[in-house]
C-alpha cells in the first residue's frame, strides 16, 4: 500500500441484509476454522474497489474472476478506523462469494495522507485507552463473523509512509531497559506495545476467529537494524500468519527489479521471526511501465515461477495480488490492474492456472 492515496470517498454499498442477518444469528457458536494447505498456497486479490479501498462489490470480484480464470480463496480490502465500526456487510459479501476476508485495519484518520505523521489515532492515544470502545465494538461486531478471517493490523510499520511507523514514535532512541546486545528501540516498541493491547481487547470481546496478520513491507525503509521487522514483531501469541508486501516498480521514476531477490532475503527474515507460521504475501504487484525493457509481463511470469518453488518456499501459503489503477499527485497514473497490458493478463492467467493455486479456501 506505499502509494498515493486519495480524499476517502463515500461510497455507497448494499446492504445484503439476508446474507448478512444469517451471518449475525450464528454468532460465533461453531466457528469455521480454516486450513492452511499442506500443499499448494492461496490465491486472492485486492479487486480495485475505490479511492477508499472497501467499496467492496461481487461485481468487481466476478470480474477478476473472469479476467483471470480462477476464483478466490482471499478477498482484501480497507479497514480505516475513521470508518467507526466493523465492516460486516461487506465480510458477509466475500463470505458469500466463498472466499476469506482480508482486513487491512489501519488506525488512520481523513483525508488518509502519507508521510504526514500521526493523527488523532495514534499509537500513543491507543495505549492512553481512547479508542478502547471503538476497538470494544469493533470486536464485538468480529465476533459474530461464523468463521476465521484474516485482519492485518498497521501494515508496513517498517517503512515511513504511514503514520503508525516506527519513524514518528522514537525511531532508534533507545529506551533505559535495554541492555548490551539487547537493544529496544522506542519507535518500534510503541509499536508492539499497541499491536498487543489491540489484540488483547479484541480477544477479551470473544473476537477469536480473527487470524492476526503481521505485514511489514519486504524492505525496511530506511533500512537500520531498529527498522527491521523483528524490531517490531510482538510475539508468536500475538500473531497467526507472517506476511509482508513485496511490490516491483510502482512510479516512473523508481528502479525496475525482477522479482526473485523482492522476495527471497526478505522470505528469510521472516521465517526467523517464528519457525512454523505460514507465510503470505499480503499484497504484490507490479506497474505497467512504458519503458521497452521493462516487461510487466514477464515480471508476472517470473513471480509466479518463484512463488510456487516449494522447496525454496515451503512456508509460503497464499498471494494476494493488488489489482489497482490510481493517479499521482504529479498528474501520472500507477496501473497494478491485471488486464494493464494483453501480456500481463496473459501471464496472470497462466501463472495463476497452476494447480498449485487454490481458488477455494479449506475450512476444518
Amino acid at each position: 500500500m506505499k502509494r498515493f492515496f486519495p480524499t476517502l470517498l463515500c461510497i455507497a454499498l448494499p446492504l445484503l441484509a439476508g446474507v448478512l442477518q444469517v451471518e449475525i444469528a450464528a454468532g460465533a457458536e461453531a466457528v469455521s476454522k480454516l486450513k492452511v494447505p499442506e500443499k499448494g498456497a492461496y490465491t486472492g486479490a485486492y479487486c480495485d474497489f475505490g479511492d477508499g479501498e472497501d467499496g467492496v462489490t461481487l461485481e468487481a470480484i466476478d470480474k477478476f474472476q473472469e479476467l483471470t480464470g480462477k476464483p478466490l480463496a482471499i478477498v482484501a480490502f480497507g479497514s480505516f478506523w475513521a470508518r467507526g465500526s466493523f465492516p460486516s456487510e461487506k465480510v458477509a459479501l466475500v463470505r458469500s462469494y466463498g472466499a476469506v476476508p482480508l482486513l487491512f485495519w489501519s488506525p488512520w484518520d481523513a483525508p488518509f495522507d502519507q508521510d504526514r505523521g500521526p493523527d488523532r489515532f495514534s499509537l500513543k492515544e491507543i495505549l492512553a485507552g481512547k479508542w478502547d470502545a471503538y476497538i470494544d465494538a469493533w470486536a464485538d461486531a468480529a465476533a459474530k463473523v461464523p468463521g476465521q478471517f484474516f485482519v492485518s493490523f498497521a501494515c508496513e510499520m517498517n517503512g515511513t509512509w504511514f503514520p503508525w511507523s516506527g519513524w514518528f514514535y522514537g525511531k532508534d532512541r533507545l529506551l533505559p531497559s535495554s541492555t548490551e546486545g539487547g537493544e529496544i528501540w522506542e519507535g518500534p516498541e510503541t509499536f508492539k506495545k499497541a499491536w498487543r493491547h489491540v489484540v488483547d481487547r479484541a480477544r477479551a470481546r470473544g473476537a477469536t476467529n480473527i487470524l492476526w496478520v503481521f505485514q511489514p513491507n519486504n524492505y525496511s525503509y530506511p533500512n537500520y537494524p531498529w527498522n527491521l521487522a523483528a524490531a517490531y514483531y510482538p510475539g508468536a501469541a500475538y500473531v497467526d500468519w507472517l506476511s509482508m508486501s513485496v511490490y516491483g516498480k510502482q512510479y516512473k521514476d523508481e528502479k525496475w527489479t525482477p522479482f526473485p531477490p523482492l522476495l527471497e532475503w526478505p522470505y528469510k527474515e521472516l521465517c526467523l521471526l517464528d519457525p512454523e507460521k505460514p507465510i503470505m504475501l499480503a499484497e504484490w504487484g507490479v506497474v505497467e511501465s512504458n519503458v521497452k525493457t521493462e516487461d510487466r509481463g514477464a515480471w508476472i511470469s517470473g513471480a509466479f515461477r518463484e512463488m510456487v518453488n516449494s522447496a525454496k518456499y515451503p512456508r509460503l501459503k497464499a498471494a494476494i495480488f493488488w489489482h489497482e489503477r490510481w493517479q499521482n499527485a504529479d498528474g501520472s497514473y500507477s496501473n497494478l490492474r491485471v488486464n494493464s497490458s494483453r501480456g500481463a493478463l496473459k501471464a496472470y492467467r497462466e501463472g495463476v492456472a497452476n494447480p498449485f493455486w487454490l481458488g477455494r479456501p479449506l475450512w476444518k
